[in-house]
């Protein structure tokens, strides 16, 4: 909460489908992590900014499109949603090889996350419980 006891105001950004799009999430959740002043949970909350930004990229975003990152903190809880045009909906699998552990390491690290209608496409989503 900041000094008018309202919650800080959400943060979104969109990314084109190319090489650079993942570090560049990354780098945006880092920088409004830190004007929120939420310096202790960075490291699970940028990893699960890569995954869901990373599922998007090769399952969810159409050739010629991206994806939002849309990042929203109040009353101790953090979202972080990703919001795509493709069709399918994501769901835990047993990783295969080098691939398939995306969903397993955002369901193993935030306290809650899922899968919400868009048209077009779908909102992954996960929430973190913050105490400052």
């Amino acid at each position: 909460m900041n000094e008018t006891n309202q919650p800080p105001l959400p943060r979104a950004k969109f990314f084109r489908r190319d090489r650079r799009p993942v570090p560049a999430a990354r780098q945006f959740a880092r920088w409004a992590l830190g004007d929120w002043g939420l310096g202790g949970c960075v490291d699970d909350v940028l990893l699960c900014v890569s995954e869901l930004a990373t599922n998007a990229l090769l399952h969810g975003v159409p050739s010629g499109r991206g994806y939002l990152l849309y990042l929203s903190y109040g009353d101790e809880m953090l979202r972080i949603e990703v919001h795509d045009s493709g069709e399918g909906r994501p769901r835990l699998r047993e990783p295969d090889g080098e691939s398939g552990r995306g969903l397993l390491l955002v369901a193993a690290l935030a306290d809650k996350w899922g899968v919400g209608e868009r048209d077009p496409g779908k909102i992954v989503w996960c929430e973190f419980a913050v105490r400052t």
